[in-house]
């Protein structure tokens, strides 16, 4: 066997040294009595900080998962075979959550030390959700004594553990607790919250400000809708909600034979659509920055029919009828000729409404090419 050479030997000295696992201190005594010497202490540490049991505990998470998808409540207390198997398999995932629980505690201490159980957010949530876990079933067992020893006429006296049962949906965030990298992703999260919350102020801001501009220029403009002349009977075209109207100015006019324009009309959307007061008009401009029905409310406050000032006073399109153009029914389009704006009806052309408006001509060059 041949010798090392100085050479291989400065290499194997120049080499990196694996990085050794950072062990965490640990306190001397546990519960106030187990110290680390304590061979209970020493099984639990051993136990817990084995990577199988890591595992373990991962899979035994991710079954009691599948086993809330799989189970389904019934009205009245029913109960099926397969509600009552996963019932009994639910006794199971707790006896494993509690022995997790109580081992990490012997191991690591309960709240007085400085990496003590409970000094981990993750496993406070772990110990909640046991805890519960083990209230609902003593509750269970003390309404099944009750209902032994009590007389027939008390049935359903007992404790109500439904909303108890209700916490089982938290156990699914138990993976959490044992997947580094999902904390990791939620610590970013939440760490992002605070700037997320100022952005939203400024949102909210702007609502506020548009809000009161709502309410200055259009308070009280969505309270009028055409009524038959005479009766309170709502003149509507068949198939369509009632809109607000106006006498005078901007806005959409009663065209229907027989009907006027007169107010005590709650307003559109159940009378929720309205700048009449500060609250309804936030609501108001949210639902325009939603772009959920802005084009309604464009129409509603008579800003609409304000768009017949871009159309050449040749074309007679001045008109506000249900066909006119200030029907929020008409999609706007351009006219090639003169840049002008039309709206037009759902499957309407331009030659349909305006024949007279021809879309401008541009000569080709001789040789296929525009000039």
């Amino acid at each position: 066997m041949e010798p090392s050479s100085p050479q291989d030997e400065g290499l194997r000295k120049k080499q990196p040294k694996k990085p050794v696992p950072e062990i965490l201190p640990r306190p001397p005594r546990a519960l106030f009595c187990l110290t680390l010497e304590n061979p209970l202490r020493k099984a639990c540490i051993s136990i817990v900080e084995w990577k199988p049991f890591e595992t373990i505990i991962l899979l035994t998470i991710f079954a009691n998962c599948v086993a809330l998808a799989v189970y389904l409540p019934m009205p009245e207390d029913d109960n099926n075979s397969l509600n009552l198997g996963l019932e009994k398999l639910e006794y199971f995932f707790l006896i494993v959550f509690s022995i997790e629980a109580a081992m990490k505690i012997i191991a690591y201490g309960f709240l007085f030390h400085q990496d003590a159980y409970l000094r981990s957010g993750w496993n406070v949530l772990d110990f909640t959700i046991v805890f519960l876990g083990v209230f609902t079933v003593i509750l269970e067992q003390v309404n099944v004594i009750q209902s032994h020893t009590a007389p027939m006429s008390s049935k359903g006296a007992g404790l109500d553990v439904k909303a108890l049962r209700a916490f089982r949906v938290l156990r699914p965030l138990r993976l959490v607790s044992g997947v580094p990298s999902l904390q990791v992703v939620l610590n970013s999260i939440f760490k992002a919250m605070l700037p997320l919350f100022h952005i939203a102020l400024l949102v909210l801001f702007m609502v506020i400000i548009y809000a009161i501009i709502g309410l200055e220029l259009f308070k009280g403009k969505m309270h009028k809708t055409c009524y038959f002349i005479g009766t309170d009977i709502v003149a509507t075209v068949e198939n369509e909600e009632p809109s607000p109207c106006a006498r005078t100015g901007s806005g959409r006019r009663c065209t229907i034979n027989g009907s006027e324009c007169r107010g005590g009309w709650p307003g559109p959307n159940h009378g929720i659509t309205h700048f009449d007061n500060f609250g309804f008009s936030m609501l108001t401009v949210y639902q325009c920055i939603t772009m959920e029905g802005w084009t309604d409310v464009l129409y509603w406050v008579g800003l609409g029919p304000r768009l017949q000032n871009h159309l050449p006073s040749s074309t007679g399109l001045q008109g506000s009828g249900e066909g006119g153009l200030a029907s929020p029914h008409r999609r706007p389009v351009s006219d090639l000729r003169d840049h002008s704006s039309l709206l037009l009806l759902p499957g309407e052309s331009i030659q349909d409404v305006c024949p007279f408006l021809v879309p401008r001509y541009v000569p080709q060059h001789p040789m296929g090419k525009s000039p």
